[in-house]
This record gives C-alpha cells, sequence and structure tokens, in this order.
C-alpha cells in the first residue's frame, strides 16, 4: 500500500501533493462511524427496592413500548396533518402532549366512544371512523397494551403477568399494523399514510417502530413463561439437592 501511495507524491510537485494528501485523508475521515448515542442506565428511585429484575425489565419494556407509539404518533401526524385538525388542539404538538397525558392517565378518549381494548382497536381502524384516527389508534393500542400487562405500566414483587395475554398483545399489533396497510377510506385511499416504496425512495421507519414492539411483547411474553417453568424446576432442584447433593463429612 505504500509503495503506490510514495510514488503518486513523488510524480506530483508543489501545492498538488497537498492536494492529494488531503484528499486521503478526507478519504480515510469520512470511512469512521458516525457516532448513534450511547446506552444511559435510568436514574435509581426508591421504589426499585420493591422489583425484581423481571419487574424492572417488563417496567423498562412498558416505557419503551409507550415511547414507541408516541413516535409513531408524532410521525403518523407528519404525514396525516389533516388528522390533529378534528381535535381542540392548535398544533400537532399540543395534539400530541393531549394524546400522551391521556395515554399514561389511562383516560377515556371521547371519540372512541366509551370502547377500550381491542374494541376501541376496531372502531379506530374502521373505514367509517371520522375522528381523528391517529390519535385513536395510537390511544386504542397503547390501552390494549397496558390491559394485556394487567392494568398497569410499572410492575412490583406482588405483581404478575398473564404470557398468554402478553403474546396475544403482540399479534393484536400485528393485526393493526396489516389493517393500517390494507384498508381503504370510502374515496379508495389508504386511513393513514404510513410506509412508502416509490420512485421518491423508501420510507419504512413506521415497520421499524412496530417490529420493536412487537418484539418486546414477544420477548417479555417468552420471559414470564420461562420464569414460572424455571421456578418449577428449581423446586424440584431443591428437592432432590437437598438429599442427593449435600457434602459429606471426611474427618
Amino acid at each position: 500500500m505504500r509503495g503506490p501511495f510514495l510514488l503518486l507524491l513523488r510524480g506530483l510537485r508543489g501545492r498538488w501533493a497537498g492536494v492529494a494528501v488531503c484528499c486521503v485523508l478526507a478519504g480515510c475521515a469520512s470511512n469512521a462511524p458516525t457516532p448513534r448515542g450511547e446506552v444511559k442506565g435510568a436514574p435509581t428511585h426508591a421504589a426499585e427496592l420493591a422489583q425484581s429484575d423481571a419487574n424492572r425489565m417488563a417496567t423498562l419494556a412498558m416505557q419503551e413500548n409507550l415511547d414507541g407509539l408516541m413516535r409513531l404518533a408524532d410521525k403518523l401526524y407528519r404525514r396525516n396533518p389533516a388528522e390533529w385538525r378534528k381535535g381542540a388542539a392548535t398544533g400537532r404538538e399540543q395534539a400530541l402532549e393531549q394524546l400522551r397525558t391521556a395515554v399514561l392517565q389511562r383516560q377515556p378518549w371521547a371519540p372512541l366512544q366509551g370502547r377500550r381494548d381491542i374494541a376501541a382497536m376496531a372502531l379506530a381502524l374502521a373505514p367509517e371512523f371520522s375522528g381523528d384516527r391517529v390519535a385513536a389508534f395510537i390511544y386504542a393500542t397503547a390501552d390494549m397494551i397496558v390491559t394485556a400487562h394487567g392494568g398497569k405500566t410499572e410492575f412490583f414483587l406482588l405483581d404478575g403477568m398473564d404470557a398468554q395475554h402478553l403474546y396475544n398483545a403482540a399479534r393484536n399489533v400485528e393485526t393493526a399494523v396489516w389493517l393500517l396497510a390494507q384498508r381503504r377510506n370510502a374515496q379508495g385511499q389508504p386511513l393513514l399514510l404510513a410506509d412508502e416504496i416509490g420512485q421518491q425512495g423508501r420510507n419504512l421507519s413506521f415497520e421499524r417502530e412496530f417490529g420493536k414492539i412487537i418484539a418486546r411483547l414477544d420477548l417479555l411474553a417468552a420471559f414470564t413463561t420461562e420464569k414460572y417453568r424455571r421456578a418449577a424446576i428449581s423446586y424440584v432442584q431443591g428437592i432432590v439437592g437437598g438429599t442427593f447433593l449435600q457434602f459429606l463429612p471426611v474427618r
């Protein structure tokens, strides 16, 4: 590698040699990895003393799923600005804040007519729904996920979760994403503009964000099942070990 490079420099004179060196260095710098942030742990709170590792994992997964849904709401509003204008908000940011508050405090969302969980998801994805579809869809999906976790967003030592409910929640999100892509309104247009593949480029960021939510739910479902299975195995090991795995006196 050095031989050709030295020959190149010898073949150039004056300022042109300096230009060549700068171009080579710039090319090397362009190959350096771009910083993309770093993992940061959450601040420690006294409430964590009442949480097991499994409780903490479930709490973090729930926080990430709700944050992911709000990121999707923001992206959907950007692609479908007519939706937030159907409500009382004066801007997209205010619409997002109202939605976040309703989700976190589990306040009823009036356009959903008192429906919650999967019933609310069905209404939000119905072609005849005329309200703010972005808010209705995100609120209903969040409510369904919280319901699958026993109606809680934080988990402590006395809390338990149903692995099948978590698994079903993941499948519900998959179904909702498919319906969002396939269903059309009375004018034959998509219910909401989301992912796009066309001559101008590919935008699959919605699919990636939904995929993260589905993956977290599936992982938590598998972990919950494994936790109870391992508890039974550990109990049997304790009985067997109490009889056969004891140290014997040597004097």
